[in-house]
């Protein structure tokens, strides 16, 4: 795949020669003016551009075309709700995609070199087996909430806030307002309502819900985040809503992240909101990864970057030649993209096996995205193995309580959460499609 990476250097030389001439005394407007209606020029002839008709075949973005190219698939494990043994697995998961979210913000998107630098400081292993101990800028402040120091051992009061959290809890808010029958124009009505920020695809799809923008093409305009992680950091309410039930948690995902995001964004989603629901019905990491495939297009960049990742995993003979293998696949894309991280979660996941602490700690090691891909890997792990296999220095420090930087929605209970995901599941497998506010 082609890059330009030279725009980027090219860029910023014209803007520090425009810098070294203004402070010259050099009139450099006439230069400047001629160069921003090229650049304007060259954006909205790239934003009319659109994907050819083979390749949109190939990776369509309306619901029933993309069932329609999906391989054969289990769509759903069980005729009806299996309750037994199903808290223990929502434990394992809401707490193991905390724990691994937490482990890894503290070095979101740093080089390898650089992490293991901060354990030698600390005196940790690496792969990191507990969290981090140490940090060059403990009292930065996340979202206007936690200092950095929350996130790290010793310190750590409750689940500290991050956005790969709150968005869990959002669609749980969203699925208890309007019910599993909810349609996208009401998640942007949530977001309006409890999101005060977002990144990325999500802050452009944001700012254009403020703007007027109707919720079917917020994500659309203006928005080159379209295959960003975003929307697979989503993707956990909707498997925990349909647990056994993948087909129905990536309906439930494609709602969602229809809002922000297209094509291999959206199947990002799709793809491991049904893997974290088949989760819940197997009994191997693996063969939940496995199944997430059926709710994707058989064909489309995503599903076969991830069978390459399958496929390569199980010959990996540690967790550097996993990040040289990506490195290798996805030379210059950027690092908070939806398919170089993807692959990252599932090498994360064989690698870790049935060792939470392997899991989370190696995702982390891996790099990139490292706070989404731990908590996805966390949050899998937990669906198949349960709250026993964590180990409780995982966990316990959360004090049973998760913080979001939700409007009005700061503090959540742990075992409520739980609960009401539990609750709402029930009512998914019921048949029930009406809300139901917890107040």
């Amino acid at each position: 795949m082609s890059y330009h990476p030279e725009l980027l250097p090219l860029l910023e030389s014209v803007s520090l020669w425009a810098d070294l001439r203004h402070e010259q005394g050099v009139d450099t407007a006439a230069i400047i003016k001629r160069l921003r209606k090229e650049l304007k020029e060259a954006r909205k002839a790239l934003v009319k551009t659109e994907p050819g008709k083979k390749a949109l075949a190939r990776e369509p973005n309306a619901l029933g075309k993309i069932r329609a190219l999906r391989p054969v698939g289990p769509r759903r494990y069980w005729d009806s709700l299996q309750i037994e043994g199903l808290e223990n697995r929502l434990l394992g998961a809401w707490l193991g995609r905390a724990a691994g979210c937490t482990l890894g913000v503290p070095v979101e998107n740093w080089s390898i070199e650089a992490m293991e630098s901060l354990a030698q400081k600390g005196g940790m292993d690496f792969p990191p087996t507990d969290y981090w101990r140490t940090h060059p800028q403990p009292d930065e402040i996340r979202y206007g909430k936690d200092p950095m120091g929350h996130y790290l051992r010793g310190q750590i009061e409750a689940v500290p806030v991050d956005d790969d959290l709150t968005y869990t809890l959002l669609g749980l808010l969203i699925l208890e307002t309007y019910g599993p029958a909810f349609t996208t124009e009401q998640v942007g009505e949530a977001w309006l309502k409890y999101l005060p920020m977002a990144c990325t695809a999500e802050e452009v799809a944001l700012e254009n819900l403020r703007n007027g923008c109707p919720a079917k093409k917020s994500g659309v305009k203006n928005n080159p985040f379209q295959e960003w992680i975003g929307a697979d950091i989503r993707s956990d309410p909707w498997g925990y809503t349909a647990p056994g039930w993948p087909e129905k948690a990536a309906e439930l995902a494609y709602r969602d992240a229809h809002l922000s995001h297209r094509q291999n964004g959206i199947y990002g989603a799709m793809y491991f909101s049904a893997a974290i629901a088949a989760a819940f019905a197997l009994d191997s990491p693996v063969a939940a990864l496995e199944a997430g495939l059926s709710e994707i297009p058989a064909d489309c960049r995503l599903a076969r970057d991830l069978r390459w990742a399958l496929e390569t995993g199980g010959q990996l003979k540690g967790w550097r030649e996993g990040r040289e293998a990506v490195d290798a696949r996805f030379s210059r894309m950027h690092s908070v993209h939806t398919n170089n991280n993807a692959c990252l979660t599932v090498f994360g996941l064989m690698l870790g096996g049935d060792d939470f602490t392997k899991t989370v700690g190696t995702t982390v090691a891996l790099g990139l995205d490292n706070d989404c891909t731990a908590a996805t890997a966390g949050s899998i792990f937990g669906a198949v193995y349960g709250i026993g296999a964590i180990p409780e220095h995982w966990w316990r420090p959360f004090d049973g309580r998760t913080r979001t930087y939700m409007n009005g929605q700061e503090w959540f209970e742990n075992a409520e959460v739980v609960a009401r995901f539990l609750g709402m599941a029930k009512r998914v497998w019921e048949g029930r499609q009406d809300a139901c506010v917890t107040g």
